[in-house]
């Protein structure tokens, strides 16, 4: 229990930084959310628990495959805030696309020979 807790504090600094300093420089903040500090402490984490090199390779590959879903958002938004849309429209919005290529991916991957 001591375990999720802190990776949980981890997670919820990790997001409260990247908040502060988007507040003061927007793309700086940018670059810290891209980078994929979420992806590797959880490899480092399901690393430690079960320190399998099969089990990390298809979790690494599958973690590629999906977040090719989840771009589509990060350009979406800012196109529909531009052109006037409420913030929580955008972001809506933003979140309903993604999970419906999330969904195309499921089902198309595994077609194409992805191992989701």
């Amino acid at each position: 229990m001591l375990a999720f807790v802190a990776k949980a504090l981890l997670a919820g600094v990790m997001i409260a930084a990247i908040a502060e300093v988007g507040r003061r420089l927007p793309t700086m903040g940018a670059l810290i959310a891209s980078l994929p500090l979420v992806s590797i402490l959880g490899m480092i984490f399901l690393w430690m628990a079960r320190p399998d090199a099969e089990n990390m390779a298809r979790h690494a590959e599958a973690t590629f495959w999906y977040v090719l879903p989840s771009l589509p958002m990060f350009l979406l938004i800012p196109m529909l805030l531009r052109q006037g849309a409420n913030f929580w429209l955008a972001l809506g919005l933003g979140c309903a696309v993604t999970i419906l290529l999330y969904l195309g991916m499921m089902q198309i991957g595994p077609r194409l020979g992805l191992r989701l």
